[in-house]
Order: structure tokens, then sequence, then C-alpha cells
């Protein structure tokens, strides 16, 4: 592998083959003129109620497939692998259609964790995370007026604690899970990786999908996969069991944090911002 040769002996920047995006103003009001900003919005609320229509259907039918008292069978369904293939899949498609819009967020944690790395605005990142909720609580809406026995029955795909695990165990699997995701989408975006790897096709989308299959894999005993708190909120809403909203906090704290720990690794640790901003400092001392 090549080294990273963006800070020179000394401090001093080096010369790049690659141009980073300059950082997005913390309050840009100028923004809420023009209609990219609400176009992106719009895409955001659809191709997050898609997402949980999609999903949460899923794992509706695995249940009721594997229901022995209604005629089911243990290995009937689709499984957790299918249930993970459900959410990294729609993830990956979703993400491909929506990017070039509104960079495919489909998650409040994705666009905090963007939000702390200077990649998008408060204005951007608050209309976001409203319509990603709204879309969720929309996406479930559906499932439940289309499946209306069903979705009560079991579940209504909503997040809990599995038994058996403590709230600190399954607040660590939340931010740990959604770290490995957020961390995904820097390093698949990263003009970095795009202006060094240009001679290998990446895109963007597929690692984004796979990191939400294998946490999935790894989560879905024990939380049910949440690192993602509009996903949660949506689905708790419409269930409305109380257990789900007890175990609510677990799927807003967690996400959050290994999204900020996230954009702290990429940014500060790998891409060395605050070297590259000593070095800047220093240039003009």
């Amino acid at each position: 592998m090549a080294k990273d040769d963006d800070v020179q002996e000394g401090g001093a920047p080096a010369a790049r083959d690659y141009k980073d995006p300059p950082p997005a103003p913390l309050l840009d009001m100028e923004e809420l003129r023009k209609w990219s900003l609400y176009r992106a919005v719009i895409a955001e609320f659809v191709a997050t109620l898609l997402f949980l229509y999609v999903s949460v259907l899923t794992v509706i039918g695995y249940k009721a497939q594997t229901d022995a008292t209604a005629g089911g069978v243990d290995c009937g369904g689709v499984g957790i692998l299918g249930i993970a293939w459900a959410f990294g899949g729609m993830i990956f498609v979703l993400v491909y259609c929506t990017a070039g819009i509104s960079g495919g967020h489909i998650n409040p944690a994705v666009t905090v964790g963007l939000f702390l790395a200077r990649k998008v605005s408060l204005v951007r990142t608050v209309l976001y995370i409203v319509a990603q909720c709204l879309g969720a609580i929309c996406g479930c809406g559906l499932v439940k007026a289309f499946q209306s026995s069903y979705y009560t029955r079991y579940g209504g795909g909503a997040n809990e604690l599995a038994d058996g695990y403590n709230k600190g165990t399954g607040l660590g699997a939340e931010i740990i899970g959604t770290f490995v995701l957020v961390y995904t989408v820097f390093s698949a975006t990263d003009p970095k990786r795009s202006a060094r790897d240009c001679h290998v096709p990446v895109l963007a989308p597929l690692p984004i999908g796979f990191a939400v299959f294998m946490v999935h894999l790894a989560t879905i005993p024990i939380t049910g996969t949440g690192i993602n708190p509009a996903r949660s909120f949506g689905a708790a809403v419409i269930y409305n069991n109380e257990k789900a909203w007890d175990d609510q906090w677990i799927f807003w704290v967690g996400p959050m944090i290994g999204a900020a720990a996230a954009a702290f690794y990429h940014q500060f640790i790998l891409r060395a911002a605050a070297i590259k901003a000593l070095g800047s400092f220093r240039s003009f001392a």
C-alpha cells in the first residue's frame, strides 16, 4: 500500500492528487432558498419509507412462517440470514438510487456523523433527520395497514433488547455496529480513495450495504439491530409497545456515540485533520 503523504516531514502539507471538498458551513440559511435541498429531503423521506416497508415486512413474514402455533415450521422463512440480506440489500439499492440527490443517508446516525465531519450543514442535518423519522413512521404504517393482524402479533418489527442481555450489552452492540457502518460510509466516499484507486471500479453503495448486512448478522440476536434511530423510532411509534419505548434510548444514544466515534477516527486519525491544521498554522507562523 502507498503511504499517506498528506503531511511532509516538519508538518508542511504535501502535494495531493485529490481535492477535498470545502467544509460545509454550520448554518447555511441561504440553503433554505434552494430547491435542491427540498428535493434531497424528499428523497430521504421516500428512501427511508421504502427501507422500513421492505425490511419490517421481511421480519414479520419470517416470524409468521416460523410460528408453530400458526402452522409454521422452525426452518421456514428466510431466517436471520435472509433478514440481514433484506436490510443490507435495501440499503445498497436505496443508497445507489439517492446518492446523487441527497447523499443517500437514510439514517440519522449517518447524517450526524457527516455533520460532525463538516460534510453537511446544520440546516440540512435537521431536515434530513426529520424526513428520515417521518419516512420510517410512514413505512411502518404501510406495513400495519396492509397486514394489521400479523403486525401486532409478531411485534411490528420493533427493536427491543432481547431476554438475557443487559442494557449495557445492548448499548455496546449499537455503538460498535454503528461505528462499523459510519466508518464504512466515510471510507467508501473518501475523495482520496476515489483519486488513488481510480483503476479499481468502486461502487460506494456496495460496501455500505454489506456493512449493514454484516452488522445485522452479529446483533440481531441482541437488539434486533438498530444502528439507525429512524428505523427504531418509526417501528416504536406504530407498534407503540411499552418495552419498545423503554429500550428506545439505546437505539438513539448508541448509534449517535458510534457515529461520533467513527467521524473522529476517520477525520482526525486516518485523515490526520488535526496534524494538517497544525501544519497549516506553522506555515503562517
